[in-house]
């Protein structure tokens, strides 16, 4: 290994004890060997910090630290990476073999790309689900998908470490966190390409019942929140929602008790269709593209102001927020 290694892959670990060998031998395992592997422990109570003092290879570099949360943990192992491109693992998922030589070459061979993440299986704690994130992996599709929601999984992204220095790290604000992923992401796809490797590289272990779909949420109101601030960046080129865009991003989300009493859907639909247009003109492509995209946004904002009271999931389907 380099002094300097190509790739710092950043572990930031909690009381994870169950999973955490398998993650950490699935970097080491790479095909990819110019890497060092930055873990912070972030003040566990199990056996965790004894499973880290367990490996010898010296491309890790293992930090303990008091309790601070996911994203300052991050934060705090991003801070102390030397390499060019900064790889995300969680400590209960896994990494295929050739994860960071396939991300590597693709972002090698695209400058202007800032973030490419991967296709990743799910996991339902040991067993295979027959499941997976299949995200979209075109730049102007994800950009436009970012609007509403989350098409990247967070342990699967390889980040260019100079768009973390134009666009800040992940927030440590506890009213845009969690989701700290879905809120970085948006900032990265206002400065640059992103892109989703169509190959699994990943496999998810995925928690069932995390996020209710059905109830107050402090989780989704933020998944929110972050979701009619794209909407109006995207459309007006201002970070500040008006009350149309909060009342489209809780339709999506289904949260329909947030919805204001007197929704309108013509500047629900005006909204959707000039961030689908203003995209396409930035993108230089036709705006056929997005304007497919935007229909089913659209089309929910005309049903349920036409004052039905159906389930929206027959509009748009059983969407909301993907928590990759």
């Amino acid at each position: 290994m380099s002094k300097l290694s190509l790739v710092s892959a950043v572990l930031a670990v909690y009381n994870g004890e169950d999973y955490l060998r398998q993650s950490i031998d699935s970097i080491l395992a790479q095909t990819f060997t110019d890497f060092e592997l930055i873990i912070i422990d972030d003040g566990s109570t199990d056996s965790t910090a004894g499973i880290i003092e367990s490996y010898a290879d010296r491309r890790i570099r293992a930090f303990n630290q008091p309790n601070q949360g996911l994203a300052a943990a991050l934060n705090n192992g991003i801070k102390l990476t030397r390499g060019k491109y900064i790889a995300r693992q969680d400590h209960d998922d896994m990494a295929y073999p050739e994860r960071f030589a396939k991300q590597v070459d693709f972002l090698e061979q695209h400058e202007r790309c800032g973030l490419v993440g991967a296709w990743a299986e799910i996991w339902e704690e040991e067993r295979p689900s027959q499941r997976a994130h299949m995200h979209p992996t075109e730049n102007e599709v994800l950009k436009f998908d970012l609007i509403f929601n989350n098409p990247f999984v967070h342990s699967s992204v390889m980040i260019r470490k100079s768009a973390l220095d134009k666009v800040g790290l992940y927030s440590t604000d506890p009213d845009r966190q969690p989701p700290e992923d879905y809120e970085l992401w948006s900032r990265i796809a206002r400065e640059f390409d992103v892109a989703n490797l169509p190959q699994i590289l990943e496999i998810y272990r995925e928690v069932p019942g995390s996020i209710s779909r059905r109830a107050p949420n402090p989780f989704r109101d933020k998944v929110i929140s972050i979701c009619a601030e794209n909407l109006t960046w995207a459309a007006d080129g201002s970070l500040v929602p008006g009350q149309a865009a909060l009342d489209l991003a809780c339709l999506v989300h289904g949260v329909f008790w947030r919805v204001s009493h007197e929704p309108c859907s013509e500047e629900m639909v005006r909204l959707v269709s000039e961030a689908a247009d203003r995209m396409s003109r930035a993108l230089g492509i036709p705006r056929r593209i997005l304007r497919k995209r935007a229909r089913p946004f659209k089309r929910l904002a005309n049903f349920y102001c036409n004052k039905s009271r159906q389930p929206c999931d027959t509009v748009l389907g059983e969407k909301g927020y993907e928590e990759g």
